[in-house]
């Protein structure tokens, strides 16, 4: 656990820095400030492409391997970003998402074979704590980091952090990759499969309740890219919060996110019913989303703790889900059922902001696409509970 803790904190640290540098990306570029948003798409893409392909190296490599070479994929994107060249700089942004993609089923893999059951959504959800964490540390370090260094200095401080990270996990590289998948040494080619969103289909079809885990995992994803993509401009342009409000109501967000995630695991651990406590999640996530709309234009105290409430809802649920993809999937497939409901919940992940950025100009105002984020976590939510698919 140690391992894909350092493993997950790094790379979510590197992978934050990115949109807190956009200003001084897009101006080195001489590309308008807007176009931060083509970046993120960027890393996007390569996310959902090493989910789709990377199963082979998965199996060839071993997970810590395979973290390896995503951690030393990092540091490539992070040095390519770093350029005053545009066409390098999206480059950059591409490799950087190959890299962060096989954190998932590379810690899911190890943490499946080692966990202990009666513990086993608290550990996952410990691990996946720290994604919010190393985004609330970038949050911290990196502007003060580009005032005293300069821009490429802190880029390259952000690089040879991944890097150590890479060596820090090297000791346990050959007692967690003993078990391996089948030996493919033609896995770099499988990234130039066109059949790749094929195979994702038909490992989720492997078992009878990952499509509908998989379905769950895509609206949490619309929910929390949403809500980290437009919370704070929401507070700032529509209800007339400052930058500096905004940046504390976006850290207790993360912070609840943290908390939440551990709580989360703890529960699911003692009901022993992930698939119930992830039902009844989406329709909290979707009422404090609601929340949120309702307590903007009220008190800072409200405001705080809708904000808290949304933080523990729709961003604390990754932890219980990583689990039970884990448990649900064929022992020899945790790693590409893993890789494949994270590639659809990536597809998520892509549109969801898309959709509600439209919705939001062609409306004039936030509140009716948080509003269609609420409605379709709801409509999740029941038919989630509908089904009764946690017995």
């Amino acid at each position: 656990m140690s391992a894909t803790l350092l493993v997950q904190i790094v790379s979510s640290f590197a992978a934050a820095a990115v949109p807190l540098l956009g200003p001084i990306l897009t101006q080195r570029w001489n590309l308008p400030p807007e176009s931060i948003g083509y970046v993120s798409s960027a890393v996007s893409i390569g996310i959902c492409w090493c989910l789709a392909c990377g199963g082979p190296m998965l199996d060839h490599h071993g997970p810590i391997r395979t973290l390896q070479i995503g951690l030393a994929a990092m540091c490539l994107g992070l040095i390519l970003l770093s350029q005053p060249i545009a066409i390098l700089g999206f480059a950059g942004a591409l490799v950087l998402g190959l890299g962060t993609a096989p954190n998932n089923p590379a810690g899911s893999t190890m943490l499946m074979r080692t966990a202990p059951p009666t513990h086993r959504n608290l550990i996952f959800s410990i691990r996946q704590a720290g994604v919010p964490l190393g985004g609330t540390i970038a949050g911290l370090s990196v502007a003060p980091a580009v005032i005293g260094l300069g821009f490429t200095h802190t880029i390259w401080l952000i690089a040879a952090i991944v890097l150590l990270s890479l060596l820090a996990v090297q000791p346990f590289q050959k007692r967690l990759d003993v078990e391996r998948g089948a030996a493919n040494r033609r896995w770099a080619l499988m990234f130039l499969s066109p059949s790749a969103l094929r195979r994702a289909a038909e490992v989720i079809r492997s078992h009878p309740t990952l499509p509908l885990l998989t379905g769950m995992g895509i609206s949490f994803s619309v929910a929390q890219t949403s809500v980290q993509a437009f919370t704070a401009t929401y507070l700032v342009t529509q209800h007339g919060k400052s930058l500096a409000e905004a940046g504390c109501f976006m850290a207790v967000l993360l912070a609840a996110s943290t908390v939440s995630r551990i709580a989360l695991g703890w529960l699911a651990d003692r009901w022993r019913r992930g698939l119930l406590l992830l039902g009844l999640l989406l329709l909290a996530a979707s009422a404090a989303v609601v929340l949120l709309v309702w307590s903007a234009t009220g008190p800072s105290w409200a405001l705080y703790g809708s904000v808290a409430f949304i933080g523990a809802t729709s961003l604390g649920w990754n932890g219980v889900y990583m689990a039970e993809l884990a448990r649900l999937a064929p022992p020899t497939q945790i790693g590409d059922v893993t890789s494949a409901a994270n590639l659809f919940g990536f597809t998520g992940s892509f549109c969801g902001p898309l959709i509600f950025a439209f919705i939001a100009s062609r409306t004039a105002s936030f509140d009716w696409p948080y509003l269609l984020v609420a409605a379709q976590l709801a409509a999740c939510g029941i038919f989630v509970l509908w089904r009764r698919s946690w017995r």
